[in-house]
């Protein structure tokens, strides 16, 4: 049975970030994502090559018009038009990306802000665990998704460590039975939903 991915994801000028780890993963599936990375031609054919040399050449030439092909797809028309003057897959990547993530230094003032935003969390008290879990999440995807590697055990210690006065009895019990120093995030989580 083949694998038959669906359409690539479209952007239409929302959510860059994940669009373009969706899109990176669709390309990677369709063996195109070297073609938008490297920015390589295939190697000139050598006298005299066999037919499966040529094959190949020709499948290797081919696969920069594929990966253009599924980046022009995967954008709206209102995008589509700021790289259809692009040459390679990785001229319009590196555009896309430059235009909607911004420049390095923009990027880590991003990260920057999301991080004083995760120190500063706190969880109210009209607020349910689940409530505060997303929201805690939503902060650390989105730094993620601006590539940093931000790990499950320090958003453990955070919401061990925010969790109002009324969760005390929550995160006692959890003690006794666990060791909270390495408890993965999902268990945390799901334990604290139980207990309320």
């Amino acid at each position: 049975m083949s694998f038959s991915p669906p359409p690539p994801p479209v952007f239409a000028g929302e959510s860059y970030n994940i669009w373009a780890v969706k899109m990176k993963t669709y390309l990677q599936a369709h063996d195109l994502w070297n073609v938008v990375q490297n920015d390589t031609e295939p190697p000139p054919l050598r006298a005299n090559p066999t037919i499966a040399q040529i094959r190949q050449y020709n499948e290797d030439c081919a696969k920069k018009y594929k990966a253009m092909s599924c980046l022009q797809s995967g954008v709206s028309d209102a995008i589509f038009t700021r790289i259809m003057a692009c040459d390679t897959p990785k001229e319009a990547w590196d555009k896309l990306k430059e235009e909607f993530q911004g420049s390095d230094k923009t990027r880590q003032q991003q990260l920057i802000n999301l991080r004083r935003d995760f120190e500063n969390l706190r969880m109210k008290d009209s607020e349910t665990i689940k409530q505060y879990a997303d929201r805690i999440m939503s902060t650390v995807n989105n730094i993620r998704l601006l590539g940093d590697d931000f790990s499950d055990q320090r958003v453990v210690e955070k919401i061990i460590t925010t969790l109002p006065e009324k969760c005390e009895s929550k995160i006692s019990s959890l003690e006794d039975s666990r060791d909270l120093s390495a408890i993965p995030l999902t268990e945390l989580i799901n334990a604290l939903y139980a207990q309320e």
